[in-house]
Parts: structure tokens; C-alpha cells; sequence
């Protein structure tokens, strides 16, 4: 087992990428923590895998430091942080507002920022670990959207996701020196449930059959070994890499 003994935390761990990583982040013997605002998918995750749960709102800064010191109280550690919650799942994509925006930036950066903001100074005083955060091939996608003049979009979850790859490089480069190390991993469209909302049957197809050079729709699974090699000793010499999961859809370099 990879992970033996690691403790991990990974937010919005009740559904979809977030449970598969916390399935195969158990399997691989690390100690994982659940973290969710959803307490009751997220304790049922928790059950199914021998972890336990903590409830969290990622975009308050209280709730962060407070998770944090929950999981101190347990384990003493925290080893690998997984910033996995995101607002995805329904999701408004026509909502174009300032205030729908700032509410999506809340949560998909300002709450990973705040989370690894909690984690680092354990990381630190402990000689080390890892922190994974969560983009999206969205944050490369050149968006073809109808609108009207007095209606410009905000590409508010796209321009989120491009936000975590840039803090992700800034932060490596400034903890490191601690070895603490940072990357992004990037998925494509995932077949989850947020996933299968937002994109339709005819869309998906169209996506894996001309945009992915391997044809083929990726699973969650598809996801959590990259995420375990991260974590793990093997990559201790990587960080400030974003890492895209996608068939080929993005090719970096």
C-alpha cells in the first residue's frame, strides 16, 4: 500500500471525484478524513471506507481552522491535503451576475486557498506533505457561449479553476523550502452525476470522439491514481505541476 499510515484529508469527499479518491486513498492504507458540507453523503462515504467525517464549509475561514484542529485532535498530523470541494454540481451556467460569481470564487478558490492557508503550518512543523488541489480542462477551454451585449459572462468556473493552477504555482514555489509540496491535477469531463447534469449524451460524445486523443469517457477511478502518486513518496520531487487527467484533451508543453 502507497499511502500506508498517511493521513489525508480531502474535501467535498461525499460524491462523485471526492468519494473515489477517499475509496482509493483507504484502500492504499492511508487515514483518511471526509470532509464535506453534506454530513449525510459524506458520513455514508465515511462508513463505507472505515474514515471518519468532519463537516465543513470550505469558504469560512472559522470552519477551516476549525476542521483542521479536529483532525490534529485525532491523528496529531496532517500529511496530504486534498482540496477536492468545488461548486460543480448544479451549477448555473446561465447565471452571469457579479454575486453569483463572487459566490462561486468563495468556494472554488478562495476555499481551497483557505484550506491549504489551515493545513500549512502543520505541514510545515511536521517536515513536510503533500497538497493537491483540483482545476479542470475547463480552465483551457475556450468557452463559445451566446450573449448579448449589455451581457457580458463571467466564465465563472472556468476562470476559478484557472485561478488554482496560478495560486498552485505561486504557493509551491514559496513552500517548498519546507517540503511541502503542491501540484493540480486537471480532469476532463468525468462521469459522475455533477458531470452527467451539465453535459449531455450527444455533447459527451462529441467531446470524447474529437477533442480526447483516447476515446473513451473518463471514470472517477480514472482520476485517483494520479491523485495517490501525488501523495505518495514516489513524486517527492515534484511540485508546481498541473497535471491534466483527460484522454488528451489538453496537452501541455
Amino acid at each position: 500500500m502507497k499511502l500506508e499510515g498517511k493521513v489525508t484529508l480531502i474535501t467535498g469527499a461525499a460524491q462523485g471525484l471526492g468519494a473515489a479518491y477517499a475509496r482509493r486513498f483507504a484502500r492504499e492504507g492511508a487515514k483518511v478524513v471526509v470532509a464535506d458540507v453534506n454530513a449525510e453523503k459524506g458520513q455514508a462515504v465515511a462508513r463505507d471506507i472505515g474514515a471518519v467525517f468532519e463537516r465543513v464549509d470550505v469558504s469560512s475561514e472559522d470552519d477551516t481552522k476549525r476542521l483542521v484542529r479536529a483532525v490534529l485532535d485525532r491523528h496529531g498530523r496532517v500529511d496530504v491535503l486534498l482540496n477536492n470541494a468545488a461548486i460543480f454540481y448544479g451549477i448555473d451556467n446561465q447565471n452571469t451576475s457579479f454575486a453569483y460569481l463572487r459566490k462561486i470564487f468563495d468556494v472554488n478558490y478562495f476555499g481551497t486557498w483557505l484550506m491549504c492557508r489551515a493545513v500549512f503550518p502543520i505541514m510545515a512543523k511536521e517536515g513536510g506533505g503533500s497538497v493537491i488541489n483540483q482545476s479542470s480542462s475547463a480552465a483551457w477551454m475556450h468557452p463559445d457561449m451566446p450573449i448579448e451585449t449589455e451581457d457580458l459572462p463571467s466564465f465563472h468556473y472556468s476562470v476559478t479553476k484557472a485561478a488554482v493552477n496560478a495560486m498552485t504555482h505561486f504557493m509551491a514555489g514559496c513552500v517548498g523550502k519546507y517540503n511541502v509540496r503542491v501540484n493540480v491535477i486537471a480532469p476532463g469531463p468525468t462521469m459522475t452525476e455533477a458531470t452527467k447534469q451539465i453535459v449531455d449524451e450527444n455533447m459527451m460524445g462529441m467531446i470524447v470522439n474529437f477533442l480526447m486523443a483516447i476515446h473513451r469517457p473518463l471514470e472517477p477511478e480514472d482520476l485517483t491514481g494520479t491523485a495517490v502518486w501525488l501523495a505518495s513518496d514516489d513524486s517527492k520531487m515534484v511540485t508546481g505541476q498541473c497535471i491534466p487527467v483527460d484522454g488528451g484533451m489538453i496537452m501541455l508543453g
